[in-house]
Order: structure tokens, then sequence, then C-alpha cells
């Protein structure tokens, strides 16, 4: 949470599968820098959240975010998610739109995985993770270094957190395979686009590298390019993804 108490139009910060809130520290500085609250969210089991038996799907994860402005008193919010938090503030914004001003896409949002693979077979043993056995903080430290040389410290510890660090230094998953892998299959069974023609907003498409995006169907919708970009864009260009984002506010 950064900038409570300030008058500016809040924002909602929502990471991708996997993550966790800190990735969004760089951009929530520089938006309340800007004089805006930035709320970043830990889903279930992701980050500092608790981990119930059930609700790791797309739906449920719009609807808990729904519950979360109700609570925080932040509606309407500028919502922005990452990957697939992006498909679950397309969800939100379709199911809830008292909730939303605007949206910001980055990297996701768009993400349909029934679109890119030939059976749910395929799917599920390409995106099921490795296993994390015998993995160190140091050793992953050392692995995200040499693999993003311009991320800056925090951006590194923040992708530390996506794991928990036990005795020895040891990492294990927050949020188990099993639970990993029915957030994938929703992934799979209920696609943003569906949702487009529902959103009445204005909406920033963020995509990294060279992808082109199904955007087909969104009324309102301008794409800021990341050539070249990670799939963290957030953590590797916190301050280029804030200034998009504030173009929202």
């Amino acid at each position: 949470m950064h900038g409570d108490g300030l008058a500016g139009v809040p924002f909602l910060l929502v990471h991708g599968l996997s993550s966790n809130a800190r990735l969004w520290d760089g951009v929530a500085g520089h938006l309340t820098a800007a004089g805006h609250p930035a709320y970043a969210v830990d889903l279930r089991s992701h980050g500092e959240s608790p981990s119930p038996p059930d609700g790791y799907d797309t739906a449920t994860a719009a609807d808990d975010l729904d519950a979360l402005l109700a609570d925080l008193a932040l509606a309407p919010a500028v919502v922005a998610g990452q990957s697939w938090g992006g498909n679950v503030v397309v969800q939100l914004a379709a199911r809830h739109p008292e909730r939303v001003r605007a949206l910001g896409l980055v990297d996701g949002g768009w993400i349909n995985l029934a679109a890119q693979f030939p059976d749910w077979e395929s799917c599920a043993a390409r995106l099921r993770p490795p296993d994390v056995n015998g993995l160190t903080a140091a050793n992953l430290r050392e692995r995200l270094r040499a693999g993003h040389p311009d991320w800056e410290p925090w951006a590194i510890e923040a992708t530390i957190f996506n794991l928990a660090t036990g005795p020895g230094d040891t990492l294990t998953r927050r949020l188990p395979i099993p639970q990993h892998m029915q957030i994938v299959r929703s992934m799979w069974d209920d696609p943003p686009q569906r949702y487009f023609g529902r959103i009445n907003v204005p909406v920033l498409a963020i995509p990294a590298g060279n992808k082109t995006p199904d955007l087909a169907g969104l009324r309102e919708v301008k794409i800021r390019p990341y050539p070249g970009g990670d799939h963290d864009l957030h953590a590797q260009h916190p301050a280029s993804v804030a200034a998009d984002l504030l173009s929202l506010a």
C-alpha cells in the first residue's frame, strides 16, 4: 500500500500468476509521487495472503477484487493487471463496472490459452511450473541478476518473494502446483475476449516484446508497446509504466 490519504484518483495494481504485490513497488512509488494513492494486492495463496482450499480461478479472483475495492472504498479506481492479473481485471471491469474507472493491461488481459495450444493436455504439459526442490534464494538471486541485468535490486528481491524462504535459505512454493494448475485451467476455459464487449471504460494495453494483442471487441483502447521488454515490465521499467498508467487518471 502506498500513499494512503492522497487525494488523487486511486490505483489498484494486480500481479500475475505465481507472482506477488511487491513487483508493483516501483510503479506504486511513482504513482504516489504524482499524488495518487496506490494499492497492490496479493491474490489467494500469493505473497502474504492466506491459502483457502478453493477459489483458484479468474472469476473468483475478480470477485475478490470487487470485495477489496468495496472494503477500501476506492471505487471507481484505475485498475491495472499484469499477465494473468490482466485477465482478472478484465473480468472485474466487465462484471463489476461500477468499481473501475479505467483499465491498464500490462502484458496480459488478452491471454487466450485455448487459442495458443491444440488441446488442454498440451497446454498443461507446457505450463506446469517446474519443481523448486533444492533451489535457494541465493541461487535464484544469482539467476535473476544474470537474466535481468537492467533490473534494480528491489525488483530482484520482489521476484524472490514469489516463493517462501525457509530454513537453509531453501525456497518453497506459496502457490502449490495443483492450485497453480487450477488457475491455468480457468485461463483455458474462460478467456478474457468473451468479456471485451461489456467493457465501457478506457483501456491501455501495454504489451512486451513483439506481441500483437487480440483486443478485438474493446471499444476504447490504446496500445503502448515495449519492444524488447520483459514480461515483468512493471519490474523492468517502473517509471515508464507508471507514466503510461497515469494517462488513465
